[in-house]
């Protein structure tokens, strides 16, 4: 059987822009439905905030795989282990947080591809073959192909290291972590301060340099969201499950209570 590409990396990688969905409350398999049906390239599976077994975090991946949408989920930092359990079971992505310099983007590279690129161990047909792999050098040389991993730039050390970072072979993504950054910086939350607008140059003038991808979490601002997409962010989280509910909704209820009032 042919393997799932990984259509978002692609996409991104031919200079185009993928949008992701970020899940932290959805558990179903109508997930990747739901980000297909709003206009999504990728799912953001949330095993750092939220409260996903792997059970559930791998079902969703499971899911994913036929429709298109790729699924991607972030572990927590040097949860190396779980990225390749998820990795072995539907994932075509892992999102490792704080990572501050080029050493731990190695180990990170390293973990999640099979040898000679990395050192990631064959767990038998995965997944993405729809468990009916080829032969074993073309399977992990395929897989390694689609898989996307990404690392998130959280603090002033990952911006100094940004070019190090970027140039490790086996990165695809260097993700902002727009708050936790902010946070690091003093500006907690002002996406439109200066001190994070040169982040994001010197981020992407390193991406650029290396040939990755920079990627932008966390704006909620449509006009902060276009300045760093006019920067060159290419993978771009547009928001959560339970911010588009919570927004949907309360546009809803207010309509519904200002009709009632007139």
């Amino acid at each position: 059987m042919p393997i799932a590409r990984n259509e978002a990396k692609r996409k991104m990688m031919a200079g185009g822009m993928a949008l992701g969905f970020q899940v932290y409350h959805l558990r179903t398999a109508a997930t990747p439905l739901l980000a297909a049906a709003s206009g999504h390239d990728f799912l953001f599976i949330d095993m750092e905030h939220g409260a996903f077994s792997m059970q559930e975090a791998t079902q969703i991946c499971i899911a994913s795989i036929p429709t298109g949408i790729a699924p991607t989920v972030r572990v927590c930092a040097g949860a190396l282990d779980e990225g390749t359990r998820l990795l072995d079971n539907g994932a075509m992505g892992i999102v490792v947080p704080h990572v501050d310099t080029a050493a731990q983007a190695k180990r990170i590279a390293d973990a999640f591809r099979y040898p000679p690129a990395g050192t990631r161990s064959w767990g038998g047909p995965p997944a993405l073959y729809g468990y009916q792999a080829p032969d074993v050098g073309t399977a992990q040389r395929e897989i390694n192909d689609e898989i996307m991993t990404t690392v998130m730039i959280e603090s002033p050390d990952a911006v100094r290291n940004a070019a190090e970072i970027a140039a490790v072979p086996g990165i695809d993504v260097l993700l902002f972590g727009s708050y936790d950054l902010t946070t690091a910086l003093g500006v907690p939350g002002q996406m439109n301060h200066p001190k994070l607008i040169d982040a994001y140059r010197t981020v992407g003038e390193a991406c650029r340099a290396h040939g990755k991808i920079m990627g932008m979490g966390g704006i909620d601002n449509k006009e902060d969201a276009a300045r760093f997409v006019g920067m060159g962010c290419r993978y771009v989280l547009t928001g959560s499950d339970h911010g588009y509910v919570i927004a949907g909704a309360s546009d809803k209820a207010k309509f519904m209570r200002e009709a009632a009032a007139r």
